[in-house]
C-alpha cells in the first residue's frame, strides 16, 4: 500500500512539474487580441515539421524552466508551422499557403505567406514583434537556453533600441552574462 501511495505521489509531482514547464502557446490572432488588454512583446517560433533543429529547440530550449518562466512572463508566444495550411489574419490582412500540398504534410512543403512577410529564409527562426505587432527582428537558427536568453531579455527590456550599430551590439553581447541554466 505504501508503494502505491508513493507511486501516486511521484506521478502527481512529475505531472505537476511537467505542466509547470510549458510555454503558453497561442495563435498569432490570439496574441494580437491579448496585446489590446495587456501589451507585451510577441515571440513567434517559425518551424517546420521536418526540421531537426526545430525539434531540438522544442526539446532543449522551450522546455527549459528558465526559458519557460521568462517567456510566459514577458511575451505572448506563438508556434507557427511555416509550411502549414493555416489561415492567419494579421494586421488587417489574411495570409494563407496557396501552394500547400496535403500529400507533403509530413515533409518539405511550400512556404506560408507569413514567411515572406517576416523575411524567413531558414528554420527555425524566431520572430520578435513589439507591442504594436511590428517586427523587431527575425533570429535564425537553433539556440540553447543561454543563447536565446540574450535575445529574450534584449527585446523584452527594449535594450535593442540603444544598439544602433554592429559595434554596440558586439559590446552588449560581450557584456551580457547569461543566467539561464542549460
Amino acid at each position: 500500500m505504501k508503494n502505491l501511495v508513493l507511486t501516486l505521489l511521484l506521478a502527481v509531482f512529475t505531472v505537476g512539474t511537467v505542466a509547470a514547464q510549458k510555454i503558453n502557446w497561442v495563435t498569432l490572432e490570439e496574441a494580437m487580441e491579448l496585446q489590446k488588454k495587456k501589451p507585451k512583446k510577441i515571440m513567434i517560433d517559425m518551424y517546420t515539421v521536418w526540421c531537426g533543429p526545430c525539434k531540438m529547440l522544442d526539446k532543449n530550449t522551450f522546455q527549459n524552466k528558465d526559458v519557460v518562466d521568462y517567456v510566459n512572463k514577458n511575451y505572448y508566444a506563438v508556434k507557427f508551422n511555416a509550411e502549414g495550411n493555416d489561415i492567419v489574419k494579421f494586421r488587417g490582412k489574411e495570409y494563407t499557403n496557396p501552394n500547400y500540398d496535403p500529400a507533403k504534410a509530413s515533409r518539405r512543403n511550400n512556404a506560408h505567406q507569413l514567411t515572406r512577410l517576416f523575411g524567413i529564409t531558414a528554420y527555425p527562426t524566431i520572430v520578435y514583434l513589439d507591442e504594436k505587432g511590428e517586427v523587431i527582428a527575425p533570429i535564425k537558427g537553433y539556440q540553447k537556453p543561454d543563447q536565446i536568453e540574450l535575445y529574450l531579455k534584449m527585446f523584452a527590456t527594449d535594450d535593442y533600441k540603444e544598439l544602433t550599430d554592429q559595434q554596440a551590439f558586439s559590446d552588449y553581447y560581450l557584456a551580457f552574462k547569461p543566467e539561464f541554466k542549460s
